[in-house]
């Protein structure tokens, strides 16, 4: 694995520096430097994913011949880092980054002549339609059930924590088709389409007061058959393979370092117990030098990972190492920005953020005042959220025990 940085390495980086610097607008970057969660203002987000698709950025990591970038791992590094640096606001990850790749993987002609230039252009919507009320890190326990009708499967059930079903035309779903058998088989992957009659979305107020989240129900919702993702009854198999990359398919480490870097600017303008900036408090000096330690091995294992599937090799076990490691590492960012934030990080001021959703029943000062810097605004929001880090993807105890039953060839019970 070669990762030097060359000459046409550099002068990419420079290519992409040039590009943020033009195409940004001050806007844009609020929407990045100000997010709340890992979901940055919806307008915000499709509107930057007009603009890298316009370049032909906007989905670096696909097959070239679908719309990717033919780029070295090197690069695919710079680019992400290079956008962290410039805050530019982050795509929705449900379209490009997940179900994209599984509709190459499985789809027919059809349905990758249909969905991969609309989820480029931002047509295509998706949100994703895994958990439920009875199934969240145990999916195959799922119990939506999808009846055969003729063409179509008529779905009846609800799905859970489901990002931007507010926003979304398009839901990638795991349905129950058949009861026989382990309960992994029987389950279909289902692209439905949210205009569905008998769909009806409930948005979620998350732990900051936002609404990114909803619980969707359906009613009797008719799907046509040519909307199965792979094959009836085999749709585990889909979501096994899609699952690589909700969990490890990208890269973390260079959000992650330019989330330590911004902490540590941030400390040195606060004051701490001593009277010193807080940077320089030997505690948290201890734990900054902690988590930039843990940001480099991360960056390091994530090349490895990167590397493998370049190589045709699946990551495997390997991402939910990575899912961890890179959660965990998240939250304990977070923590050290509210411990940093002081006593102006614990007040409420949505107002001075730019969260992934509505915020309802707050009225904000009528002067727009804001209690100290809007990056201690940000920290108490983005703090909660990231609570949810170690949960969704698969909890992080499931991603342990997959390690130990694929790395350590321990006995699951």
């Amino acid at each position: 694995m070669d990762v030097t940085w060359s000459d046409e390495d550099i002068a990419f980086r420079d290519e992409v520096r040039a590009f943020l610097d033009a195409e940004l607008t001050p806007e844009l970057r609020s929407a990045g430097r100000l997010r709340t969660s890992v979901y940055t203002d919806h307008e915000a987000s499709m509107q930057w994913q007009a603009v890298l698709h316009r370049r032909g950025w906007a989905a670096p990591a696909w097959p070239v011949e679908h719309g990717g970038c033919d780029w070295t791992l090197t690069q695919h590094y710079i680019f992400s880092r290079e956008s962290v640096l410039a805050g530019a606001p982050a795509l929705s990850p449900m379209g490009i980054r997940m179900v994209a790749h599984a509709i190459v993987a499985f789809g027919t002609p059809e349905q990758k002549a249909f969905f991969l230039p609309g989820i480029l252009t931002g047509d295509v919507f998706f949100c994703q339609g895994y958990s439920e009320p009875e199934s969240g890190s145990d999916l195959a326990s799922l119990s939506m059930a999808a009846v055969d009708d003729g063409d179509d499967l008529v779905c009846t059930g609800s799905k859970i924590w489901t990002t931007h079903a507010t926003e979304a035309n398009w839901m990638f779903c795991l349905v129950r088709t058949s009861r026989t058998g382990k309960k992994q088989e029987g389950i279909t992957f289902l692209l439905i389409d949210m205009t569905s009659p008998g769909i009806e979305v409930q948005p979620l107020v998350m732990a900051s007061g936002e609404k990114v989240q909803a619980q969707v129900f359906f009613d009797g919702v008719r799907v046509p058959k040519k909307n199965v993702l792979g094959s009836i009854d085999d749709g585990w198999t889909v979501a096994k393979y899609l699952l690589v990359f909700e969990r490890g398919g990208g890269a973390a480490a260079p959000a992650l370092q330019v989330m330590v870097e911004n902490l540590a600017e941030h400390a040195a303008t606060v004051t701490g117990p001593s009277g010193a900036p807080m940077v320089d408090e030997p505690a948290f000096a201890a734990k900054l030098a902690d988590v930039r330690a843990r940001a480099k091995v991360l960056e390091i294992l994530e090349y490895r990972a990167l590397a493998d599937m370049n190589a045709g090799r699946n990551a495997g076990a390997i991402s939910s190492m990575l899912k961890i490691l890179s959660t965990e590492l998240s939250q304990h960012i977070t923590e050290l920005g509210v411990e940093a934030a002081g006593p102006r990080g614990r007040v409420y001021q949505p107002h001075a953020t730019k969260p992934g959703g509505p915020i309802e029943d707050y009225t904000p000062p009528a002067d727009g005042h804001v209690s100290g810097a809007d990056w201690q605004a940000v920290a108490p929001l983005l703090y909660l959220n990231d609570r949810a880090g170690s949960i969704y993807a698969g909890s992080n105890e499931i991603q342990r025990n997959i390690l130990a039953k694929a790395a350590l060839g321990l006995p699951q019970f």
